[in-house]
């Protein structure tokens, strides 16, 4: 009888050389309730956001009902098939509290870091505190490959929602094809393999780092309390790349839902629609792999900037551009070109999650095993209102997340849904945000 264990892999011979296919997530492998591994280990919990430029239009996206249930106005329609995996969040504002309302910008990074920024905008825009899936990486992602993957789909690596503090940005993979080869490259170690080798290239640029670390300790002492501080964040990262090297070292976890794709095709990259769109689709089919294989657990995902540029193709006016000088049509009641932006919008990202839900994890799926939080910046962009920010939470987090309400904060700032996901993903917070965004209060009604 073949010994089938959730180590094993399927072999064979293609083209003259051997290839090796992890398998999925099979009920052999489980333990007797389908809930966690056979050796008692749980299906990890994976956390990402996904974001969106250009707000919505209020009264054809929010839900009016509360609670379960809730109703899908047109433009939240797309995510019909996953709505009891979704809770939409209303009324919750990045409240500034004095501070000015920069525009395309104080919105997201009141939800993602929890504080009105000073300062920043569309292009240099800054973070007063750490974004949230920062913030969750050093919680869960450390025992992984890659701490956490950036992604953006207009071809723009500096189009990125992922910032350690300042202007200390996480840049974004835009191409499928390089992001391809960075997850599956020479690198990569199929978990699934019972045969583990360690790569010596590793090792090395592993302790090249630690010397690295003990010329900082030198360094740091002859320095002006200034520049220890732009030191002390520049080594932060360097540290973190050593022990993300260091994961290499180790065997991976199994992980059977894994199955490696092929190299997708070249292609062109930009912010035209059709373009945008089929860079999501790769890259979020290679980022799902990448869950499903072990390799992270945190992903940060931006389909356009925050102004968006996403225009159709031939047409030469952006989504943002339109939001600003479309009039509002008397008869329908909002702007019809720049709707379609907020329409389709939703359709993509009923697609990312169309792919998470198809990968089946013991009892549930991947999106029952993670958490998704996705925003904009903004309520309706022609007037860059950051009261009643859209806000969606897909997934089940394992168990932990009441999935599937219609919540209303009444005016509360929107780091409470930031709060909340920490404290459901286990991480010792009580508070979260600054200033008039600090919020003690988790949304109690989504903790199960």
């Amino acid at each position: 009888m073949t010994d089938w264990n959730r180590r094993k892999v399927l072999r064979g011979i293609l083209r003259g050389s051997a290839v090796a296919v992890g398998l999925p997530l099979l009920d052999i492998f489980l333990d007797s309730k389908g809930e966690a591994l056979a050796t008692g280990a749980p299906i990890p919990v994976r956390f990402g956001t996904w974001f969106w430029g250009c707000g919505v239009n209020t009264a054809r996206w929010f839900p009016d009902k509360l609670g379960h249930g809730y109703d899908l106005k047109a433009e939240l329609k797309p995510i019909e098939p996953y709505r009891d995996k979704v809770s939409v969040f209303s009324k919750f504002n990045c409240i500034l509290d004095g501070k000015p309302n920069l525009v395309h910008w104080s919105g997201v990074m009141g939800t993602l870091s929890g504080c009105a920024p000073l300062k920043g905008g569309v292009s240099g825009g800054t973070a007063e505190m750490p974004t949230l899936d920062c913030l969750v990486a050093d919680h869960i992602g450390k025992s992984t490959r890659f701490r956490s993957l950036e992604l953006a789909c207009t071809g723009q690596s500096s189009v990125s929602y992922s910032m350690r503090a300042g202007s200390t940005v996480n840049p974004s993979e835009v191409d499928p094809v390089l992001f391809y080869r960075r997850l599956f490259g020479p690198e990569f170690q199929n978990p699934n393999k019972a045969e583990f080798r360690p790569d010596p290239e590793i090792m090395l640029r592993q302790s090249v780092l630690s010397s690295v670390k003990e010329e900082r300790d030198d360094l740091v002492r002859t320095l002006g309390s200034s520049d220890r501080q732009r030191v002390d964040q520049y080594f932060t990262s360097v540290r973190q790349v050593e022990q993300q090297l260091g994961q290499l070292l180790e065997k991976p976890l199994p992980a059977e839902a894994c199955v490696v794709a092929a190299e997708p095709s070249k292609g062109e990259l930009g912010p035209t629609w059709d373009m945008a769109t089929r860079s999501h689709d790769l890259l979020g089919q290679l980022l799902v792999m990448a869950l499903a294989c072990n390799q992270t657990r945190v992903f940060s995902m931006a389909l356009s900037n925050a102004g968006s540029n996403l225009r159709k193709a031939g047409e030469p006016v952006s989504f943002h551009e339109l939001t600003h000088e479309e009039p509002v049509d008397e008869k329908l009641g909002y702007q019809p070109q720049a709707t379609f932006f907020i329409e389709r919008s939703m359709d993509v990202f009923a697609s990312m999650l169309k792919m998470m839900d198809g990968v089946k994890e013991g009892d549930g799926t991947l999106l029952d095993h993670s958490l998704v939080l996705a925003t904009s910046e903004s309520n309706f962009a022609k007037i860059h209102s950051v009261d009643n920010l859209p806000i969606l939470v897909a997934g089940k987090a394992g168990g932990k997340w009441k999935s599937g309400q219609h919540i209303s904060g009444n005016g509360d700032p929107s780091s409470r849904v930031g709060l909340t996901i920490q404290q459901v993903l286990g991480m010792p917070v009580t508070s979260w945000g600054d200033g008039a965004m600090h919020t003690a209060t988790p949304i109690s009604e989504v903790m199960a």
